[in-house]
């Protein structure tokens, strides 16, 4: 039986993924697939205005104890929060980070989670003029408890 406790990828296709917008809603080109596909050519890419977001819907709990993610120079989040949905319907704040304006995978860890099934990243604020971000590769780390 595998052990649901340990710390790993949270993403599987059994997430359900939205995104605040994508470029020129080119979703073929730059939709939200690409965050978690592994492949350096493709990425997820929102159109422009801030905040921009990812929400992720988890099928069962999940604590989430880090957060990775891969920008494009230029186009990075600035300031950026990860939140959780409460059982009351509120957004709860959960980190608050501020990632590198650099092209390499970036890690940010993540303690005193509650668990829960809903999370967003929110982008406050990008590098970009417009507010538009540009994400190679996202993956939620934590722990499944369902």
């Amino acid at each position: 039986m595998a052990n649901t406790t340990s710390v790993k990828s949270l993403y599987s296709k059994a997430v359900q993924v939205r995104v605040s917008s994508v470029l020129n809603r080119d979703t073929k080109q730059f939709g939200k697939q690409f965050l978690f596909d592994d492949d350096p050519e493709t990425c997820w890419n929102s159109a422009e205005g801030a905040p921009q977001w990812v929400s992720l819907q988890f099928p069962s709990p999940v604590r989430v104890t880090g957060l990775n993610i891969q920008f494009q120079g230029g186009f990075a989040g600035r300031h950026c929060t990860l939140r959780s949905l409460a059982e009351d319907g509120a957004w709860s704040l959960i980190k608050e980070f501020y990632p590198q304006d650099i092209n390499s995978l970036q890690h940010f860890p993540v303690a005193g989670d509650s668990p829960s099934t809903n999370y967003k990243v929110i982008f406050e604020k990008s590098t970009d003029f417009f507010g538009r971000v540009t994400i190679y590769k996202l993956d939620i780390i934590g722990t499944c408890l369902g």
